[in-house]
């Protein structure tokens, strides 16, 4: 019975210690709640393609409703806003089991170099597809550029 004893150092996996892995693995094993755990809102995808008279977006806004995507310009800046909602379709016997379709608000909001002709913008949604069409104002001279002193 003595030939199969084994001698226990407490420290001995401390000699082969890789400190960041072994950091990575804590984190790995703890459970995550709220935003950490992936539960955060999916980000408006977005495309941006400039020609000389207009800048042209092309954003994923996959299942959503035309009536439920919301574009505002102001000068440069453009605003997308999107609200996903649950439909409430429940079946008696059913029990949800996963789910991890998102619901709520999406924003996105970014700026252009040139200043957007808001009365000739068009915005068009299909397909899960939201397509802008933003003139840029022939008068204006873009965003300005300050000098360094």
């Amino acid at each position: 019975m003595a030939n199969h004893l084994t001698r226990f150092n407490p420290f001995g996996d401390l000699a082969g210690l890789d400190t960041w892995r072994d950091i990575e693995d804590i984190f790995r094993r703890v459970p995550v709640v709220g935003s950490l755990a992936g539960n955060t809102p999916p980000s408006i995808r977005l495309d941006v393609n400039e020609t000389e008279e207009a800048y042209q977006v092309s954003a994923e806004v996959p299942g959503i409703n035309k009536e439920d995507v919301h574009v505002s310009v102001e000068g440069n800046v453009v605003s997308i806003r999107v609200e996903s909602r649950r439909t409430q379709e429940e079946k008696e016997g059913d029990t949800v089991l996963r789910s991890e379709r998102y619901y709520g608000v999406q924003t996105r909001r970014f700026s252009l170099a040139q200043d957007i002709d808001e009365s000739q913008a068009t915005a068009k949604c299909e397909n899960g597809v939201l397509e802008l069409i933003l003139p840029k104002k022939k008068s204006g001279t873009g965003a300005k550029k300050l000098e360094i002193r």
